[in-house]
């Protein structure tokens, strides 16, 4: 028995001198953590290289767009057809897709050879011979009635500018075909199958082995965004933010990147970690200083490492009593499999020892056990090298979506990780060590590259159907020039109409006279209140303003909710809330003694007597508090501050907002003769000359007038341009039927509009899986700002997503473009519709002049124009379009409805004090 343990421990020590002299021998080739941790963010840079426009024709990584979009939703469904080109067989599929909830499809192929004379030969026998193997398989399977589209798998580099074409790089993996490589592969196969006359095949998508290994996975696991094939060539793809390729135009969503990693390194970058080995074995490849990171991990060349590194040390007397056979001598004599099978180490040395055997080696014991450990070393250092690689673009992922850990899935292939016994277990364990802060599953595709670029040809075909169907949902939406100039000139003929004593009871823009007759001159001053309603909140100011050279206007003011319960409650409720609002604010400033001149901004439509006389025509905004309108809103202000009997106020003025930010910019701009409020609500006012008032009495001088243009189209006049969902909008709304320009074009309905839209997209299964989720059937639940952070071109995808997972909608990158995109519709068609109306607004000043050009300020105010990324650009370019004689400028307003109300309360005072002397 002690024997045995002592020949047992004997054998041991031999084998651990036999592992250590090897380790010794190729030091270099073992990587520590830190030199992969090195090799990582070398590859990194590479990447950023590879991405940008100037850098990527020195990257050795090239990142070649795939035109790829998408993955798989589930939703795909037909008969595809695939073939696959980029090894030492051809193959031919037809895959067929079930949307049955279950993500299953079904799987037919069959193999042909690819022989060395078809892949040496000229580029038109080669795609001969892929047509005639397709027609031979569509005829096997009965298929040659069908009009089918086609994917393809080209494993080979190549330069894509769309789906369906690439253009080829380079030749890989020994393939030689001549006259092919600078030329599109894609035209090469489709000239081949039309000379198969009896064959109908729509190719619809070129992609590359990787790609396709991630589409194959992508279709089983939805976390799948890596596709890797470690075989005879290696290569990995990923899922990149647009926004960060350079070499593609447009930043929205995402596009699968071929990072064509084989050439990682041909710029010298590897120099220091390639061994005598790689050099040598370099040096007797194909193509000389090229694919030197495949050289170093690819299956093709790790048999080949082998023998060069046996072949040196017999020579130098360290294996096989120093005897060099003629199999060491042999170039390829040792293959991938041989290493594979020599490393299964639980059958011990018995699989070394036949393989050399086989090769006329006749080894020892210690020769197997050394050349076991050179098999070992080369294809761990293939496992790290990769490992470190995959970790950068793990790392790239993680850091693109700005994720503390990043889940995903790895979807992989080739026969290097399918078939040696250790390469799946080595590479997982250092990539999990190289990116602790990623969980990757590693997903090995079943059936192949092939079906993969099936997948990409289901997923094109529904993407071409969904793109059509949303184009047709939003078509509506876009308006022609032609239409914006009939816009324009349907709003001039109701501005004319609510001028007109005639015509006025039956204009939709009611031109309502504010009695403001004069903008600010400068020499205004005093102390004033103002009190600002207009939405959910109310204000009231204490506006100090000074006059001559030290001319300054400063304000306090504090902010009171109103409550739904009072906004739509009674008249007197909302009046004596006001004034309770009022008292606390004197109070707070330790005012309420003093009688002050007051102005109030009542953002309303109200028909005026006098500056300081509202008759409230209609309640907007979602108020609705009873026995008001028809009344006037100053009485009913007095009568609340005669209830409390505590304090009275000298009410001077009725402002609307949209004057108050007129004349807010007229102090600033004495140019400033136009009012816009583009937020919440939609409105203009604009100095109008007396002579065209008919409905009030003189024909000196100007006066404001408040358009209320909200209600244009209430006649019918736009309904050509009115969509089913601004309909909708308004049958829900308070006051339908009423407002209907505003519901087009105000921040309170904007919202509204999209949430319909995406809800009819999601009914035709075009959004969110086809699910409808409660949050999305609730009305109001799509405010307006979020169309504004949605549509900001600095916010990523990601955090789109993110702002509709606050909305209870979880959405795939695909759905944020979508909803991106209606988005930016509604919106846009919201600014050219305003900008059409102001453009016959100021088109109507010019001809007010007399002028050939005018040159005039508008004064604007609203969130929407404020904070929205894209509004007031289009506005403003509408407006330069449709009214090409005007040199309008506009100018955003400081508070135009508490210090606008303050100015127009101190100029009534100024022309009211001129009229006594």
């Amino acid at each position: 028995m002690f024997a045995v343990h002592l020949l047992a421990f004997h054998f041991a020590k031999l084998k651990e001198d036999q592992i250590k002299k090897v380790d010794r021998y190729l030091y270099h080739m073992r990587l520590s953590d830190d030199v992969l941790l090195d090799v990582m963010a070398r590859f990194q840079a590479e990447m950023v290289k590879g991405l940008g426009r100037d850098t990527n024709p020195t990257a050795t990584v090239k990142m070649l767009p795939s035109f790829v979009r998408s993955l798989p939703d589930g939703s795909e469904k037909g008969d595809f057809l695939a073939v696959d080109l980029g090894g030492s067989q051809f193959r031919a599929l037809k895959v067929k897709v079930f949307n049955d909830g279950k993500q299953s499809s079904q799987l037919e192929s069959e193999f042909y050879p690819t022989p060395k004379e078809v892949i040496q030969g000229s580029g038109a026998e080669l795609f001969s011979y892929v047509a005639d193997c397709l027609s031979d398989f569509m005829e096997s399977r009965n298929l040659k009635h069908e009009k089918l589209p086609l994917g393809f798998t080209f494993s080979f580099p190549c330069k894509q500018t769309k789906l369906e074409e690439g253009i080829l790089l380079s030749w890989t993996k020994h393939f030689k075909a001549r006259g092919v490589q600078g030329t599109d592969v894609v035209s090469s196969l489709r000239n081949a199958l039309q000379k198969h006359k009896d064959i109908d095949v729509d190719v619809l998508a070129m992609v590359n082995d990787t790609v396709g290994t991630m589409m194959t996975c992508g279709y089983d696991d939805p976390r799948c965004e890596i596709g890797l094939i470690i075989g005879t060539g290696t290569n990995a793809c990923y899922m990149e933010e647009m926004r960060h390729i350079d070499l593609v135009e447009g930043d929205e969503g995402r596009m699968c990147i071929n990072t064509e990693w084989g050439a990682f390194g041909d710029d010298g970058a590897l120099d220091d970690l390639r061994t005598e080995f790689d050099r040598e074995l370099d040096l007797g490849s194909l193509n000389p200083g090229k694919q030197l990171f495949e050289k170093m991990i690819s299956s093709l060349y790790l048999g080949e490492l082998v023998r060069l590194i046996l072949l040196k040390m017999t020579k130098e007397g360290l294996l096989f009593n120093g005897k060099v056979s003629a199999a060491l001598l042999t170039k390829g004599k040792i293959e991938m499999k041989h290493v594979s099978a020599m490393e299964k180490y639980k059958e011990g040395l018995s699989n070394t020892k036949e393989i050399l055997t086989e090769l006329n080696l006749f080894p020892s014991e210690d020769d197997c056990i050394a050349v076991q450990h050179v098999c070992t070393i080369v294809s761990f250092r293939s496992a790290n090298l990769c490992a470190a690689a995959l970790a950068a673009i793990l790392t790239r992922l993680r850091e693109n979506k700005k994720l503390l850990r990043l889940r995903t899935t790895v979807g992989i292939d080739g026969g290097l990780y399918k078939t040696h016994p250790q390469y799946p277990k080595r590479l997982h364990k250092v990539v999990r060590r190289l990116v602790p802060n990623c969980d990757v599953r590693f997903l090995l595709s079943q059936s192949g590259s092939a079906k993969g670029a099936a997948m990409v040809t289901a997923v094109a075909h529904r993407l071409a159907a969904q793109r059509k169907k949303i184009d047709a949902v939003l078509a509506p939406f876009v308006l022609t020039l032609e239409t914006l100039r009939d816009v324009k000139n349907k709003m001039r003929t109701e501005l004319e109409y609510g001028l007109k004593r005639e015509t006025q009871d039956r204009a939709t823009v009611k031109m309502l006279p504010t009695y403001v007759c004069g903008t600010p001159d400068g020499t205004e001053k005093g102390k004033y209140l103002a009190l600002d309603l207009g939405g959910t909140n109310f204000r009231v100011l204490l506006v100090k303003i000074r006059s001559g050279r030290r001319r300054s206007v400063r304000m306090y003011n504090k902010i009171f909710a109103i409550p739904l319960e009072i906004m739509q409650g009674t008249g007197e409720e909302l009046f004596d809330h006001i004034v309770q609002c009022i008292a606390d604010f004197l109070e707070y400033m330790g005012i309420k003694g003093a009688r002050l001149p007051l102005g109030f901004t009542f953002s309303f439509p109200c028909r005026q007597a006098s500056i300081d006389k509202g008759t409230l025509v209609g309640w907007t905004k979602g108020f609705k508090a009873t026995d008001c309108e028809g009344e006037d809103v100053v009485d009913m202000l007095r009568e609340a501050i005669r209830r409390r009997n505590e304090f009275d106020l000298d009410i001077v003025a009725v402002v609307n907002d949209t004057v108050g930010t007129m004349m807010t910019c007229g102090y600033e701009d004495p140019n400033c003769e136009i009012g816009l409020i583009a937020g919440t609500g939609s409105n203009v006012c604009y100095m109008e000359d007396m002579k065209n008032i008919e409905i009030v009495d003189g024909n000196e001088g100007k006066m404001c007038i408040n358009t209320e243009w909200g209600g244009f189209g209430d006649n019918g006049c736009i309904d050509n341009i009115r969509t089913k969902y601004d309909k909708e909008v308004d049958e829900g709304s308070l006051n339908a039927g009423k407002q209907r320009y505003e519901k087009m074009t105000s921040g309170m309905y904007l919202g509204e509009i999209v949430r319909q839209i995406l809800i009819d997209l999601t009914k035709q299964g075009l959004l969110f899986r086809g699910q409808i989720s409660e949050s999305l059937r609730k009305r109001g639940i799509f405010e307006t700002k979020f169309l504004s952070q949605i549509e900001s071109d600095r916010l990523a995808l990601l955090q789109v997503r993110r702002i509709l997972q606050q909305l209870g909608l979880d959405s795939t990158c695909d759905d944020s473009i979508i909803v991106k995109e209606v988005c930016g519709a509604v919106s846009r068609r919201a600014a050219q519709l305003c900008g059409a109306g102001l453009a016959a607004i100021v088109e109507k000043k010019r001809e007010n002049r007399g002028a050939e050009h005018l040159q005039i300020t508008v004064g604007v105010d609203g969130t929407l124009y404020k904070l929205h990324p894209h509004f007031s650009r289009v506005l403003q370019e509408t407006v330069k379009e449709l009214a090409p004689r005007c040199d309008v400028t506009f100018m955003l307003s400081e508070d135009g409805s508490g210090k606008g109300a303050a100015l127009i309360t101190a100029v009534a005072k100024r022309l009211h004090n001129i009229g006594q002397k």
